[in-house]
């Protein structure tokens, strides 16, 4: 299987991706160049990890019947001071919002996103580490 992208430069430092049918436009800060009209690319990387482990993690509770009432992923990523500016380790940090939570089958769920199912997390760990956290929430 083969995924692919374009992106089409529109001026200065923007460019404009069609990604699943949705238009997503990456620009520049103005001070360096561009028009601040998009997201900026890298941080682009921290949400593919949060939406691929938040997909799967969503799925597997599901399956195991867990009912969460809400799911808040944060990933934080620490980036070199010098160019070009690279991550040097990303940790994700699941809240999971409910009633009577069973932390192991979160964390069963966690696990298996991320040494199983999550495409994103297999390429970015062979470059970086990547740490992962729990919380609950009682609602």
């Amino acid at each position: 299987m083969k995924r692919e992208i374009t992106a089409d430069w529109i001026d200065g430092l923007a460019f404009e991706a069609d990604l699943d049918g949705y238009k997503v436009t990456i620009d520049g800060p103005e001070e360096s160049g561009g028009k601040n009209r998009g997201a900026r690319p890298k941080p682009f990387m921290l949400l593919a990890l949060a939406g691929c482990t938040g997909m799967d993690v969503v799925s597997i509770l599901k399956k195991m019947k867990v009912n969460i009432e809400g799911l808040n992923i944060k990933v934080e990523g620490d980036m070199e001071d010098e160019i070009p500016k690279a991550f040097l380790s990303m940790h994700v940090i699941y809240t999971f919002k409910g009633k009577e939570l069973p932390l192991d089958k979160l964390e069963k769920a966690v696990e298996l996103s991320k040494e199983k199912y999550c495409g994103v997390s297999a390429v970015l760990k062979k470059a970086i580490p990547i740490t992962y956290e729990i919380k609950t929430e009682s609602k």
